[in-house]
């Protein structure tokens, strides 16, 4: 299998502070690899040294066959960057910024015109062409931004927390967007904090602290959760993460949502344990039911687990 994109031992230092620790990973061509994480965790930073942005503080990465360290301007050439900001200019038009972007990528005349039209098409600005890039809805800036990132038609797309801020329809239509460039050959490497969105791609690396603390595909995460998880539905849910810490029988219990995710050893006794202390902090539990794991669970446990906290 060719291989777009080769991290080994990956790391990056800012002074004392280890912003990336020993990452090592590989992308195929053609695939929707995903980095997944809390802010902080090291996700922009690893993308920085891929894009031959930032260089590591230690080891090597390859990207389209280039060395990011040795060789970062044929990287760039090479790939598409999309910023959570957009990279846009406010103060310029829709075609201005096509326009822009086209010179720095150095795609001229008929090509130029064939792209361009191809951006105002997939971003559902034909009629909005002279419009200020700062007068769009997210939604519109959002498709506005990857028309231009991949406007040179790059074999390697970075996106980096490409939909935040953006309401579910328009994420949902932008990642049929990059699924059809996945299909057209294009490798995407995407970082998210969205657990939702981190079901699309083909295979996601969970980061916490700097750290890669697992590599799978989505399903074969949530299969590495073999314990019951119990759905409860109480008053208060953070006071009820507080109760059931270091309860018998109950492994973890964390936040989901309005509601408490709970593993426990075994369902039916981990069920009236977990009622019982409920009821007995004065909390008021409306519904206790086993659930499917969900990627959030499994990225809580494992997160546990690397800090030394978790037993399952």
């Amino acid at each position: 299998m060719v291989q777009a994109v080769e991290a080994v031992e990956l790391t990056r230092r800012f002074g004392d502070f280890v912003a990336v620790d020993r990452v090592s990973f590989t992308v195929a061509r053609g695939e929707v690899f995903g980095f997944l994480g809390p802010n902080g965790a090291g996700k922009t930073t690893t993308i920085k040294m891929l894009t031959g942005l930032l260089a590591p503080s230690s080891g090597t990465a390859r990207v389209a066959g280039h060395d990011v360290v040795t060789d970062p301007r044929s990287v760039r050439q090479q790939l598409g960057y999309m910023s959570q900001l957009f990279s846009l200019y406010s103060d310029l038009t829709v075609e201005e910024n096509i326009r822009l972007f086209a010179g720095l990528y150095g795609v001229t005349g008929k090509r130029y015109r064939e792209r361009r039209d191809w951006v105002l098409e997939m971003a559902g600005l034909q009629e909005y062409r002279d419009r200020l890039t700062g007068e769009l809805a997210l939604g519109h800036k959002q498709r506005l931004a990857l028309g231009c990132a991949v406007l040179h038609q790059p074999p390697i797309l970075f996106l980096d927390e490409p939909t935040s801020g953006v309401d579910p329809i328009s994420r949902r239509s932008f990642w049929e967007l990059i699924y059809q460039l996945a299909r057209e050959g294009t490798t995407v490497l995407v970082s998210t904090h969205y657990m939702d969105e981190a079901e699309y791609c083909y295979r996601l690396a969970l980061m916490h602290r700097g750290r890669l603390i697992a590599l799978d595909r989505p399903g074969a995460l949530r299969r590495r959760v073999t314990v019951p998880i119990l759905e409860v539905e109480v008053d208060d849910a953070a006071r009820a993460v507080e109760v059931l810490a270091g309860v018998p029988g109950v492994l973890e219990a964390a936040m989901f949502g309005r509601r408490v995710h709970a593993m426990v050893e075994e369902e039916s006794s981990g069920r009236k344990e977990v009622a019982e202390r409920l009821a007995g902090a004065g909390l008021s539990v409306s519904a206790i039911r086993p659930v499917a794991p969900s990627l959030e669970d499994v990225f809580v446990a494992l997160v546990r687990r690397s800090s030394g906290e978790g037993s399952w």
